[in-house]
């Protein structure tokens, strides 16, 4: 197993003109709870589309569980959960996550699917289709899509916005346990309460790290209470 899950150095990418990454370097250590947070519009989309190769870059590497980015061999070994729910209206929930097993070559897709609808505890809504679940149930959904295939990297983009703080507490304590069973998590946030719940934090603003270092580690540097006093801290100083 390589020690770092994702190696990012210089990216640099545009986007309808404006720049905006300009020469990223990263590293996301196997095995943890990473949170990549930051203002909406500050690159965190964007750096996730690149891990996953689906965005085009000007310059830079990238190197995911030790292949370049995009590389067909990543395609089992990577779970992707974009913002918008990614599944089929006029699928229930079970036909969703079985058809995603499918795609990716899984053995016994029915059962890796009912598996998946388990840990994201969405089995009393197995039969439902998807096009009738609330916003949070066809969250969860997507996240069974991602992880059918059972990933070693999991992406996941703004995962619990807009859901209620139940929702959120059980999707973090899964995130948890997925680690604790050696799955690396990026998880992209503007919630700066959620960084507690990480191993690492990444701050991002305007395409620029501004922080890499555990929560303790962030609130001892800057002396603030918590990761949002922290941020802000952070740009003032940058901005000073």
């Amino acid at each position: 197993m390589v020690n770092s899950a994702i190696e990012i150095s210089g990216l640099r990418v545009t986007r309808g003109g404006r720049l905006v990454l300009p020469g990223l370097d990263l590293q996301v250590p196997t095995g943890q709870v990473v949170g990549l947070l930051g203002p909406s519009g500050g690159g965190k989309s964007t750096v996730m589309r690149a891990i996953v190769g689906v965005q085009q870059i000007d310059d830079g590497r990238i190197e995911v569980l030790g292949r370049p980015a995009g590389h067909p061999a990543l395609r089992r070994s990577v779970g992707y959960v974009t913002q918008s729910p990614s599944v089929y209206g006029d699928l229930t929930v079970g036909e969703n996550v079985a058809h995603f097993a499918r795609l990716l070559g899984v053995a016994a897709p029915g059962a890796a699917a009912r598996e998946a609808i388990e840990r994201v505890d969405l089995t009393s809504h197995a039969q439902a289709r998807a096009d009738a679940l609330s916003g949070g149930q066809r969250s969860r959904a997507s996240l069974a899509a991602a992880l059918v295939g059972a990933p070693e990297l999991l992406v996941l983009d703004e995962p619990t916005v807009g859901l209620d703080p139940v929702l959120r507490r059980d999707l973090w304590d899964l995130f948890r346990r997925l680690a604790g069973d050696g799955v690396t998590l990026l998880v992209s946030s503007h919630v700066m309460d959620e960084a507690s719940r990480c191993d690492r934090l990444v701050l991002l603003r305007e395409g620029e790290v501004l922080a890499d270092e555990t929560p303790a580690e962030l609130l001892r540097r800057t002396g603030a209470p918590d990761a949002e006093s922290a941020f802000l801290a952070l740009v003032d100083g940058a901005a000073a």
